[in-house]
């Protein structure tokens, strides 16, 4: 069989897929910042709990992907983020 296939415009100017950093911690849905349990500073280990994060009452616990130390919080309690919102920066 021969197929014949169009590259569309769209397809030609897709954002192309790039590596998450693991150190960048981002809002995956649109919610509000219920609790952060990490400080500036804190060493942690992957796993560790950072901030709940709540989205359509449901209460999302952000955890830490990486061992390391919070550089920075980019939050606060009770503020609303978009998704994609940087939320924390590992070291």
């Amino acid at each position: 069989a021969l197929y014949t296939t169009r590259l569309t415009s769209k397809f030609k100017n897709r954002e192309l897929w790039q590596k998450p950093d693991e150190k960048r911690i981002e809002a995956v849905i649109p919610g509000t910042i219920q609790r952060i349990m990490a400080k500036e500073g804190d060493e942690v280990s992957a796993g560790t709990p950072l901030l709940i994060l709540e989205a359509m009452k449901m209460r999302n616990e952000v955890l830490s992907p990486v061992s390391g130390v919070v550089m920075k919080i980019h939050v606060s309690e009770g503020e609303m983020v978009p998704k994609a919102h940087l939320l924390v920066e590992m070291d």
